[in-house]
């Protein structure tokens, strides 16, 4: 799979290379990222997130691209598509940004930037009829973003996460191509 370098005004996406993995691991071991998105720690050793990042770009079965800016390389998180089905023309989105660089608009633009690659048609596009992406119901904030680019919830899975001594909800949201198109009109 090719790894596109996508521009938007605010954020550059470009494949993760190993100069992120300082940022990566401050990323990934983040408590409140951790809570609000449901990882646990990451149990990967500072060795395997270097690995990681040097050699992810290298993969054809997903897409991880660094959120920088236009005035920086610097790390400000990381968006990506996983779980390809070719057969079905699906991938799942996830997307996770450093402390400090969240409710900033850069997210916003990092997913209307992966979109417009995920449905474009080929040679620049993938060519997809559909991203999915599971959001906990404690992330308010993340679930209206994903509903405000045109995501649409599609269900739950109840109390499918811990958020310490309580259960939470996993909403499962997605956009489809016709929706995204019929985004683009006027």
């Amino acid at each position: 799979m090719e790894k596109p370098e996508l521009r938007g005004e605010l954020v550059v996406l470009r494949p993760v290379a190993a100069g992120d993995a300082e940022p990566m691991w401050e990323m990934l071991n983040d408590p409140e990222g951790m809570r609000v998105s449901g990882r646990q720690p990451v149990g990967w050793t500072r060795a395997q997130i270097d690995e990681w990042c040097a050699t992810v770009a290298d993969r054809d079965d997903r897409l991880d691209l660094a959120i920088t800016t236009h005035d920086s390389d610097e790390f400000l998180g990381e968006i990506g598509l996983d779980r390809f089905d070719p057969r079905a023309a699906n991938a799942t989105l996830r997307m996770s940004l450093r402390p400090g660089q969240r409710g900033r608009g850069f997210g916003r633009e990092a997913i209307s930037l992966v979109l417009a690659h995920a449905f474009g048609d080929a040679p620049d596009g993938l060519g997809l009829h559909r991203v999915g992406l599971e959001v906990l119901s404690i992330n308010p904030r993340a679930r209206m973003l994903y509903a405000s680019v045109g995501f649409e919830v599609e269900g739950k899975l109840r109390e499918s996460h811990r958020d310490g001594e309580f259960w939470c909800d996993a909403v499962l949201m997605a956009m489809l191509e016709d929706d995204y198109r019929a985004s683009l009109l006027p």
